[in-house]
């Protein structure tokens, strides 16, 4: 019995060898990078004749970009506010349609033909590069665009109308771009959790009369939550991050600045214009994001989570005290 312990332990070192690359690279291309953020958001760049100087600003870069320091506008709160939206208009309905796609094509009951190829077709836009739908969305869509044109010529929108000059339609379209090109990345995601779900559960549900909504209702829903969880963390922390749609749609030539009247330029975007200039705030605005992307995934977390499990660990604890 000794000597089969030894040989288990022995072996079971090997694991670690497995494992250790993700940890380096992880480590070296993210954490250290992360804590440098934190870091270089403290100092303060400048040049001044042809030399480059840092001094320690504390929170000062903190107080400029969100405009708490006397005489600077709160930029980063104003491009907050323009990806908040833009993630919201493309989140909410990805999640629902995939949601609902993902429900109907693993239907035993309908049994849809050629899902195979539905699954292929609702794919496809995520394997396409950004730049390449940008190009094509904008030339769309555009003020002599085709689909502009045609709605246009049914009455849909007004004859003096363009898409490019709308803040409303600018953030549309890149909302639209962004859910056409990841609702089918999270389709497959949520289909494979609800094959993952025993069948017996619906068998035994039919027999005793549940409807289709009922069935949604209480076993796929409160059983996709693990997988659930997972998409919307990382569609949130995709969406807030957004970055290549947006700095390319609708921009000038000097670019990174989101047209029409700025309202299109995001969080990634004005860090990134800022990087050329300020190191310190543009590290400023990276914590910043990083602390919204944290709140919003732990409240994505906490709304998830189930709670009679949370109810009977804080049991299973109060009763291991007494």
């Amino acid at each position: 019995m000794d000597k089969k312990k030894k040989k288990k332990i022995s072996y079971g070192k090997y694991g670690y060898f497995f494992i250790a690359p993700f940890f380096i690279t992880y480590l070296l291309f993210q954490l250290w990078p992360l804590i440098n953020t934190f870091y270089y958001s403290t100092l303060s760049y400048y040049k001044r004749n042809g030399r480059e100087f840092v001094d320690f600003a504390g929170i000062q870069n903190f107080l400029n970009v969100l405009g708490l320091a006397a005489g600077e506008r709160p930029y980063a709160l104003s491009y907050l506010k323009n990806t908040l939206i833009m993630w919201g208009f493309n989140f909410v309905p990805q999640i629902l349609v995939s949601l609902l796609l993902a429900v109907w094509l693993t239907d035993q009951k309908i049994k849809v033909k050629g899902t195979g190829a539905v699954k292929v077709i609702v794919y496809l836009p995520s394997i396409i590069t950004a730049a390449s739908v940008s190009v094509l969305f904008k030339a769309l869509f555009s003020q002599y665009g085709p689909i502009t044109q045609t709605l246009k010529d049914w009455g849909v929108i007004a004859k003096n109308f363009d898409f490019m000059s709308s803040v409303a339609g600018s953030r549309g379209l890149i909302s639209g771009i962004l859910w056409w090109m990841w609702f089918g990345n999270t389709t497959l995601l949520l289909i494979s959790g609800v094959l993952g779900i025993d069948p017996g559960l619906f068998e035994a549900a039919d027999i005793d009369g549940a409807t289709g909504f009922e069935k949604f209702r209480y076993i796929t829903l409160p059983l996709l939550k693990p997988i659930m969880l997972y998409t919307l963390v990382t569609s949130a922390i995709g969406g807030l991050q957004m970055y290549d749609i947006p700095a390319l749609f609708n921009v000038p030539e000097t670019g990174l600045v989101g047209l029409p009247d700025d309202k299109t330029t995001t969080m990634a975007m004005y860090i990134m214009r800022l990087y050329n200039s300020d190191v310190g705030k543009a590290a400023a605005v990276s914590v910043i994001l990083f602390a919204v992307t944290l709140i919003v995934s732990l409240i994505l977390f906490v709304s998830m989570s189930d709670k009679d499990e949370r109810r009977m660990k804080k049991a299973r604890k109060a009763g291991g005290k007494r």
